[in-house]
């Protein structure tokens, strides 16, 4: 009796458990989740969402109505997530009851919504009220921006000669060259920056001038300004006015009176080419195009614009050429007998002379002849010699010959001079005349042309150490020996 009671005792015990483990079972069972994702503003709807809940369910995307559905989900609270790129992540509270469906709406902020504007620019260049002494503007302003978001800038330009509004879109330097300016106008500026996201900021108005034409620059030379050569103007009293933007590499400007244009050389890397331009730096015109100035160092290439001329005459290795200024009637003029190369020329067309400055590969072995256009020889300057010679230059009436001749004769592959001076050749009884007297001692007179009236000459002098400063002089051809310094930090002179 004691074994039955005790055996029913188990059963029922077992009984009772089970029943209390069933109904919280029947209690909680699943519910479903559903919902809709829409952009916040407009309410459209959002498909491809990511929908997740935490603790961990199912995972779902939104249809193409935005909607979502979530079966089969233990009832409890879950926090629920919606995802999607470009969208900032949002979460919403949901409590799933047995049998029931919780319905939950995200509005969606799109991810740049707490994006911060950039700050308006800071004009820098030209300053207010500047007066610029060319017709480039390099524009220069700063911008900050709170989120480092990548910008772009419009710069819009008026002036007070005209109507027309320039404006300059997708910038994404904070820096601009503009070329050509109207000389004597008064220009306004101002830039917008444009962060992609918000409303695009605009800078205060800044103002400039542009100096009036120059009318007596009779003086050129280059200098050079971060890497570039840049052609310069000048008058007798100094006053500069750029004419060729520091953006190429423009030198050895060549002034032609009759035609009232400059002529010089503009480089690209391993390609140089002659150019033209107003005595204002306006209407560049590129001359040259298959056949170009070549030879052994593209600095020391020179070229010959005759007074009175439509034809510019050039070098090309062995080659002489004439080519008119429109860019037509390339025309080969004389070729060496010994192959070697042509660097500099200068015609006098008046009395059918070419002075012409030839040398081998490295620069060396130099002659300097004058012939006439039928390529026969008629003087012979320097032949025979060791060392450096350059800077030629016929007189108006063709009887001087105005070059430069280290006569030190060092002869090294990097193409340092040690003592270059300034000759004179007098065709007529055929002696050449040192002109660099009192040149000062480790330095060496270059570059040498004849003033306007021949009565002086401008040259170039420099340290023979190859990287010091250069200075632009001119000197009176007669017993004074005064050397006068007219421009600073400058080189390749012309005077007209």
């Amino acid at each position: 009796m004691k074994k039955l009671v005790k055996k029913y005792s188990w059963i029922f015990i077992i009984l009772f458990l089970i029943s209390c483990s069933e109904d919280p079972i029947n209690e909680s069972g699943t519910g479903t989740i559903t919902g809709t994702v829409v952009s916040q503003g407009d309410n459209l709807p959002l498909s491809n969402v990511k929908i997740s809940t935490s603790p961990v369910s199912n995972t779902v995307f939104t249809d193409e109505n935005g909607s979502f559905t979530i079966t089969d989900i233990l009832a409890g609270s879950y926090s629920v997530q919606a995802q999607l790129d470009g969208y900032l992540s949002s979460f919403k509270a949901a409590n799933v009851a047995s049998g029931l469906i919780s319905n939950v709406v995200f509005e969606l902020q799109i991810s740049t919504a707490n994006n911060r504007p950039p700050l308006p620019p800071t004009l820098i260049s030209p300053s207010d009220n500047e007066i610029l002494q060319n017709i480039e503007a390099n524009f220069l302003w700063s911008v900050s921006d709170p989120d480092e978001d990548a910008l772009t800038y419009s710069l819009e330009l008026r002036n007070d000669i005209n109507t027309t509004i320039e404006v300059f879109e997708g910038i994404t330097d904070t820096s601009f060259t503009f070329t050509p300016l109207i000389l004597g106008a008064k220009y306004f500026w101002q830039i917008t920056a444009d962060d992609g996201i918000n409303t695009p900021v605009i800078s205060s108005i800044s103002s400039f001038e542009v100096v009036a034409a120059p009318i007596d620059n009779r003086f050129l030379f280059t200098r050079n300004i971060d890497g570039n050569n840049v052609i310069f103007s000048a008058d007798e009293d100094g006053v500069e006015f750029q004419l060729t933007s520091i953006n190429a590499n423009s030198f050895r400007a060549r002034r032609n009176v009759a035609a009232n244009k400059i002529a010089y050389l503009q480089s690209n890397g391993a390609q140089m080419d002659i150019y033209t331009m107003n005595r204002d730096g306006s209407n560049k015109f590129k001359v040259t195009s298959s056949i170009k100035p070549n030879g052994f160092n593209l600095n020391e290439i020179n070229f010959s614009w005759p007074p009175n001329s439509d034809k510019i005459y050039f070098p090309n290795f062995d080659k002489l050429y004439s080519i008119n200024t429109n860019g037509q009637g390339l025309q080969l003029i004389y070729q060496t007998t010994d192959g070697s190369f042509i660097s500099e020329v200068d015609v006098n067309e008046n009395v059918n002379k070419i002075a012409l400055k030839t040398n081998n590969q490295n620069g060396y072995l130099v002659n300097i002849f004058v012939m006439d256009f039928s390529g026969n020889i008629q003087n012979t300057v320097l032949t025979g010699v060791s060392g450096a010679a350059s800077g030629l230059n016929l007189s108006f009436d063709g009887i001087k010959v105005l070059y430069t001749y280290d006569v030190s004769g060092n002869q090294n592959p990097v193409y340092r001079r040690l003592d270059s001076r300034a000759f004179i050749y007098n065709i007529m009884d055929g002696i050449s005349t040192d002109v660099s007297e009192e040149k000062p001692s480790g330095t060496n007179d270059l570059d040498v042309r004849f003033s306007p009236n021949e009565a002086e000459i401008i040259f170039l002098n420099t340290s023979n150490d190859g990287v010091s400063q250069k200075n632009i002089w001119k000197r009176i051809l007669d017993n004074t020996t005064l050397r006068e310094q007219l421009f600073t930090n400058a080189f390749m002179p012309d005077w007209q």
